[in-house]
């Protein structure tokens, strides 16, 4: 099985601090995955394109034809702790596993229509799809779950963000005191899917939309809309709402699932300064420049 990594995941992992794991498991990528679909005896039809920033899927089918994927993600993404995720969920609200026999963290999924997401849908629509999905999601987690807490999460990002660019200094100060703020209250203690968004929540066959590619911790669930929030932001950006339609927004989320608008707002907040930090530490100043302004709305 010859194939070059998606681009998409090389830049992504170009971008990321260095990590001689990751370089080198991308190096061995091609390897892996034919070893990984051997010892599930399955067979690849191909590369899933364009693929994603964070990992490698193939489509994959047994032999009798029964279609599945086959995911495979850097060490640094931590694909033992979405396995143990999307374990827990068996299925309810997110892609099922289909093999867990295999300790190589690669992950074989049911096959879901990774063209058709909730952003093909209206944006009421979607939202309301998308609500009804993540509900789903946020139940307790197992009593010796290995999860990051959302305060140790953001803690750890919050040492990064301090160093950021001077111009997104003034932002950065808001955010984590914001941030100190909320994890000073108390936590809460759902199983978060932890990259929550529209594009993350595939149509299937057993289910009319189930969402895949978490990144697990455990906390608040207002953390966990922060991410939807700010859905279709270049849309956002260039409406002639603006700030108050982005307020509306964290409202209509925040009353939908019973959550209390303040906590939204300020995971919203905080989410898009640390991605906006990210961007500029990268070079994708557009895409920082969208995100600074959208915190700025908040």
């Amino acid at each position: 099985m010859a194939f070059e990594p998606p681009q998409r995941l090389v830049r992504a992992l170009g971008e990321a601090p260095e990590s001689a794991q990751d370089t080198e498991w991308l190096g061995l990528l091609p390897r892996l995955a034919e070893e990984a679909a051997a010892r599930r005896g399955v067979r690849v039809q191909r590369v899933q394109a364009p693929g994603g920033r964070s990992s490698l899927v193939l489509l994959v089918h047994y032999p009798d034809g029964t279609p599945a994927a086959l995911k495979l993600a850097p060490p640094s993404a931590r694909p033992d702790r979405e396995l143990a995720a999307l374990a827990h969920w068996g299925g309810f609200g997110a892609v099922r596993v289909l093999d867990t026999r295999h300790d190589d963290d690669a992950l074989l999924l049911e096959r879901l229509q990774p063209e058709v997401s909730l952003r093909s849908l209206p944006e009421a629509k979607a939202l309301l799809e998308a609500a009804g999905t993540i509900r789903r999601l946020w139940v307790a987690p197992a009593a010796d779950h290995g999860f990051e807490t959302v305060a140790e999460r953001t803690a750890r990002q919050g040492v990064a963000m301090a160093k950021a660019d001077e111009v997104a200094q003034p932002l950065v100060r808001v955010a984590l005191a914001v941030r100190d703020e909320l994890t000073a209250q108390g936590q809460e203690e759902f199983l978060l899917h932890g990259n929550f968004r529209q594009g993350k929540v595939l149509a299937g066959e057993r289910a009319p939309w189930l969402t895949v590619g978490p990144e697990p911790l455990v906390g608040d669930r207002a953390y966990d809309l922060a991410r939807l929030v700010r859905d279709r932001l270049e849309d956002q950006v260039a409406s002639s709402t603006g700030a108050s339609g982005a307020r509306r927004r964290v409202n209509k989320l925040a009353d939908s699932l019973e959550l209390d608008r303040d906590r939204v707002r300020g995971w919203t907040l905080f989410r898009a300064v640390e991605s906006g930090t990210r961007a500029l530490a990268a070079g994708r100043r557009r895409d920082a420049e969208l995100l600074l302004e959208f915190a700025g709305w908040l």
